[in-house]
């Protein structure tokens, strides 16, 4: 294909999902200042992130993802974006016109202004044994750059200290670090797991980045003041976001206000200078609906606020659009005289000026063969790869996991097909002219047909898999979550005090400070104030209201009940042991599944296993290999995959 040039948009057709890592790898590669590709969303930015790793390992990637929040929402983005944002924002500005470079974000990044690269230019510390670095220099940085001081770190952007350890999560890497030191010098630097807290490997240093996009210095409250009262007038005494940078305190959501704490800001693309510009499939229809959201939010901050609640109203003065947001025009201004390809995965009218066609296009869909009564869809599968390898073409099975990768590869040797198992990149296996069938991890949702590479996916082999693995799990109906699930008069259950009724959000002065705390009031009018952050003492009581009668501050009632039902807990526990161990004493069959025909049987069903439903099956099977009799009960929501784990359990 040709590399693109100044002046009108290229439609570049014939680059379906998947193959897009491809044709960006190869414009990277022939590119004098790398290739600036804009995805639809995060999920397009991910896919062609993994597709990358693949395709272009050989070059540098890095990724600027969207705030995670809508447009003048009340809350701030997540630390770990935050941090990933600043730490290719520091890339960039480090080294702004580096070769062989990908550069991938999303429309809702691209058309949000940001502070320009002096903000981040100069702000790196390098931390490496023997470099002289101490602690003190450390924990300094991460005081002055925004890192949130946490009891355990977790997440990007968190750092704890205790004694003489350092807990730091860089936004560079994947993992946090542990640093030791005896007194000012740095021992050790370790990796741990955030989960387990467990340390593995050491590494000899790292980078440390600043977190966020604002410094509430001095000169930043200064400019936020002056620019708030410029535009909104003076502020009221309940004005909480305007108190609290004047008091140097960080407050939620104060990032939609990012103008203000700057002198000016700019775009992404001024991050990018000559990088080449290309436009995901459906950009324009994107764009167009991204300048929408953003209007419909400054309009709704703007109309008037609903009333009935159980909050009170707090004043919110939302910025004008133009002031943190790259509108229609201004991009066509920005954009203009940027090389620019625009994607299509359709082969395109023609190959000439303005269209060209890279070559590739969707591939091979089973569906219809697992539609049809009597047809195996891995016999079909064995005769589509024969023909594309008797057509010259490398194959490539692509995998979403590595156990889903050895499950296919069990149950294809069933059906006399043998795939090489590998987790190299592809100008590896380009180079090895004797494999033409190999099986990956390549999460990518639908196979593509290039010149010389087929790729089948196992969504285009087993079906639609829908992903849940990693999803938050849900909530109980009864625990609250936060301030908005709750109207006034809704009756409560603290778990010290017992069922009161809530009344209102009120923001108190203690101490000095303002604290949001959820109004309880109990029987004899007594009032029980909740701090927000200490909501989890809180859950939703059950029953309907009529009748119900409220406990009291101080009384014994509710600790009388809790230790009734402590006690019948206690019976009941005392029964349920003497039948588990009965049952435990008794003799049954044992129920192993056969492996190949128990694979095949496990690729059919359409959807991919949640952690908890792959526990339980686990659970299942253990239990039938025992011999004794099983006492196991599944429980889930309504379409969350307990008739799998039963067909399973039945299939042994």
């Amino acid at each position: 294909m040709d590399k693109p040039n100044s002046g009108a948009p290229i439609l570049l057709g014939g680059v379906p999902e998947g193959y897009d890592g491809f044709v960006l790898a190869d414009l990277a590669r022939s590119s004098d200042a790398g290739v600036l590709f804009i995805a639809r969303d995060d999920r397009r930015m991910a896919a062609a992130a993994d597709a990358l790793a693949f395709f272009g390992d050989d070059l540098e990637t890095i990724t600027i993802p969207a705030w995670d929040c809508l447009p003048y929402d009340r809350v701030s983005p997540k630390g770990d974006i935050l941090a990933r944002r600043v730490d290719s924002l520091t890339q960039l500005a480090s080294s702004p016109d580096t070769k062989k470079r990908v550069i991938l974000t999303t429309i809702a990044s691209v058309l949000q202004k940001v502070p320009g690269p002096e903000m981040f230019e100069g702000r790196r510390l390098d931390v490496s044994m023997g470099g002289g670095t101490g602690r003190g220099a450390i924990t300094a940085y991460l005081v002055n750059n925004n890192f949130q001081r946490t009891e355990t770190v977790m997440e990007p952007g968190e750092y704890a200290v205790r004694g003489g350890i350092l807990d730091v999560f860089p936004p560079s890497l994947d993992t946090p670090l542990r640093l030791d030191f005896f007194g000012d010098e740095l021992e050790s630097i370790r990796i741990f797991d955030p989960v387990s807290q467990l340390t593995s490997a050491s590494i000899d240093g790292f980078q440390l980045d600043p977190v966020g996009e604002i410094d509430l210095d001095e000169d930043a409250i200064s400019r936020f003041r002056t620019g708030y009262r410029a535009l909104f007038g003076a502020a009221s005494d309940d004005d909480i976001l305007y108190a609290s940078i004047s008091e140097g305190r960080r407050f939620p959501g104060m990032e939609h206000w990012l103008p203000l704490f700057h002198e000016k800001l700019v775009t992404l693309l001024d991050y990018t200078p000559g990088c080449s510009i290309v436009l995901d499939h459906q950009f324009e229809d994107a764009s167009r609906a991204r300048w929408e959201l953003t209007e419909d939010c400054f309009r709704a901050r703007g109309a008037k606020v609903a009333r009935g609640t159980a909050f009170n109203d707090m004043p919110y003065h939302a910025l004008p659009v133009d002031r943190l947001y790259i509108g229609e025009s201004e991009w066509a201004k920005i954009s203009a005289g940027r090389s620019a390809l625009i994607l299509q995965p359709f082969a395109a009218p023609g190959h000439q000026g303005a269209i060209q066609d890279a070559g590739g296009k969707p591939g091979r869909d089973f569906a219809d063969v697992r539609a049809r009564p009597g047809e195996n869809v891995f016999d079909a599968l064995r005769s589509h790869i024969e023909g594309a390898v008797a057509d010259g073409q490398m194959v490539i099975l692509a995998a979403v996991s590595e156990g889903s990768r050895d499950r296919l590869l069990k149950v294809l040797v069933e059906h006399n097909v043998s795939a090489a198992a590998t987790s190299d990149p592809w100008a590896q296996l380009k180079a090895d002219s004797q494999v033409k069938l190999w099986a990956r991890v390549l999460d990518i949702p639908r196979g593509f047909a290039a010149p010389g590479l087929t790729v089948i996916s196992e969504q285009d082999i087993l079906g639609d898999r829908v992903r849940r693995t990693g999803a938050r799990r849900l909530r109980a109906d009864n625990f609250i979550a936060e301030t908005t699930s709750l109207m006034a008069g809704d009756l409560v259950v603290h778990e010290e005090h017992g069922i009161g009724r809530f009344i209102e959000l009120v923001t108190l002065d203690v101490a000095g400070q303002r604290h949001d705390c959820l109004k309880i009031e109990y029987d004899r009018s007594d009032k029980l104030f909740v701090p927000v952050e200490n909501i989890d003492v809180l859950s939703r009581y059950g029953d309907e209201e009529s009748e119900i009668r409220l406990d009291h501050l101080g009384g014994a009632q509710w600790q009388a009940r809790k230790a009734r039902m402590k006690e019948r807990i206690r019976e009941m526990a005392g029964q349920l042991i003497v039948v588990a161990a009965a049952r435990e004493l008794s003799e049954g069959d044992q129920f192993i599944p056969d492996g190949a025909a128990y694979d095949e049987f496990c690729t059919a069903f359409p959807f991919e296993e949640t952690e908890d439903q792959n526990r339980a099956i686990d659970d299942v099977l253990a239990d039938l290999a025992k011999g004794r009799p099983m006492d196991r009960l599944i429980c889930g929501d309504v379409g969350f995959g307990k008739t799998e784990v039963a067909l399973r359990a039945a299939f042994t």
